[in-house]
């Protein structure tokens, strides 16, 4: 696991981040990925170890693309110098919810968790309804000593609790969220030393476990909306 052999080549595509110099370093760019989903796939042997539900994955699966859709960005850059993973149950899909990943030199990089998606309504309606009915076991998790260390709840949200949920409900302030997500940060040189690193997000995301637990149960039965 060569994690600095990533950062080196995310640093030279993020100075040069346009298609011929992307094209003439093809190979680089090979071997970054590569290097990358071996950093996955220990992470995985050691996110096995409290959930085994994400070892049948394959690294390759769980990888997205760097291409950048610019249809409707001002920033028209072809690429995301990024790399980036979701590892869950069911892949990379955002539900069931699971441990994400991303690489990003200039101490952009960071471990999240939790339900980053707030496209989807029935989703959100559903971990609502939830956290109405389970509010205490929420408190319980977000209140966690190793939990409050670490993390803060995170996520888009309406400036009032929506219509059909009482206002004065204890856990109020979530339901006003769409969606509802951790990030913890990773500095650069935190990823120099690629066993060290896999330890830490492993030791992060077995924290983070109990909220996407709480938040797949919410999540029961969601079917992902059809393209």
């Amino acid at each position: 696991m060569n994690t600095q052999l990533i950062m080196d080549y995310l640093s030279a595509l993020s100075m040069n981040n346009n298609r011929e110099w992307y094209h003439a370093n093809k190979d680089d760019f090979k071997r970054a990925n590569t290097e990358f989903e071996n950093l996955l796939q220990a992470l995985m042997l050691e996110i096995g170890k409290f959930d085994s539900s994400i070892l049948h994955n394959n690294p390759k699966d769980l990888t997205f693309k760097i291409v950048r859709d610019t249809r409707f960005s001002h920033d028209k850059s072809p690429y995301l110098p990024a790399f980036r993973a979701h590892i869950s149950a069911q892949g990379k899909l955002p539900v069931p919810v699971g441990y994400y990943l991303m690489i990003k030199p200039g101490g952009q990089s960071f471990l999240g968790g939790g339900l980053f998606a707030d496209m989807f309504k029935d989703a959100t309606a559903m971990v609502r309804d939830f956290i109405v009915q389970n509010g205490n076991e929420w408190e319980n998790i977000i209140q966690e000593p190793s939990f409050v260390k670490h993390f803060t709840v995170q996520g888009n949200a309406l400036k009032n609790v929506p219509a059909g949920y009482d206002k004065d409900h204890p856990q109020a302030k979530y339901l006003k969220y769409k969606s509802w997500y951790l990030e913890y940060p990773i500095k650069d040189e935190e990823l120099r030393d690629a066993e060290l690193f896999v330890a830490k997000a492993a030791e992060l995301f077995q924290i983070m476990k109990p909220f996407n637990d709480y938040l797949n149960k919410a999540l029961a039965g969601f079917q992902m909306p059809s393209r």
